[in-house]
């Protein structure tokens, strides 16, 4: 099995939307002093490569903690939307609890000051084909599936629809394949930074 990592990788550097906290990565004790090496992290919980649970925008919604873990494992679907800035697009081949992913090329801006306002967005028109397809999670390469007032976010959430945002590495992907999503095992939480890894046959 070939295994690629779609994970934003995580350090200082790492962007934010502007407004939130920045990542904080610090070395707490090395081994030339205290005999070993230890680093202390201040990260939140939509920082890189993340998942969105319901509470994040709805006030009754699911906490992350809320979901099992066989949720976050399974059959994903890609979609190439590359080009589009309004997303839309057929969901053949999709079947209930399929983890759809959309790859619109945009994670190669990361470095852009206007990364978190000029990102691609899903279409009313796609977000109600997601939720007729009974679809688990749906992931993209941007940072943001809409813009506030977040309407696409709330309207997928209130379905316990979860969303993952930040992804990289989606051009190196068949159009069917296994993706693990192992979110950290927070309580009580409204999202987590996520390891995600594609598995399929070369």
């Amino acid at each position: 099995m070939k295994i690629i990592d779609l994970t934003m990788p995580i350090g200082n550097s790492t962007p934010v939307l502007p407004g939130d906290p920045g990542p904080e990565i610090t070395r707490y004790a090395s081994i030339e002093k205290e005999g070993w090496n230890l680093h202390r992290l201040s990260l939140h919980t939509h920082l890189g490569t993340h998942i969105d649970a319901p509470w994040h925008l709805l006030a009754n919604g699911k906490k992350l903690s809320e979901f099992p873990i066989e949720k976050f494992i399974g059959r994903a679907v890609l979609k190439n939307v590359t080009g589009q800035k309004e997303i839309d697009t057929d969901l053949a081949g999709v079947h209930p609890g399929d983890i759809l992913i959309l790859r619109t090329g945009y994670t190669t801006e990361v470095s852009s000051p206007d990364f978190f306002n000029s990102n691609p967005v899903v279409s009313r028109k796609l977000a109600e084909k997601i939720v007729a397809k009974s679809v688990g999670i749906i992931g993209i390469d941007t940072a943001s599936v809409d813009r506030p007032p977040f309407e696409i976010h709330k309207y997928l959430l209130s379905r316990d629809i979860l969303i993952l945002e930040n992804l990289i590495n989606l051009d190196k992907l068949p159009d069917t394949f296994e993706i693990f999503i192992l979110p950290l095992n927070l309580q009580n939480t409204d999202g987590s930074p996520c390891r995600v890894v594609a598995g399929f046959s070369d």
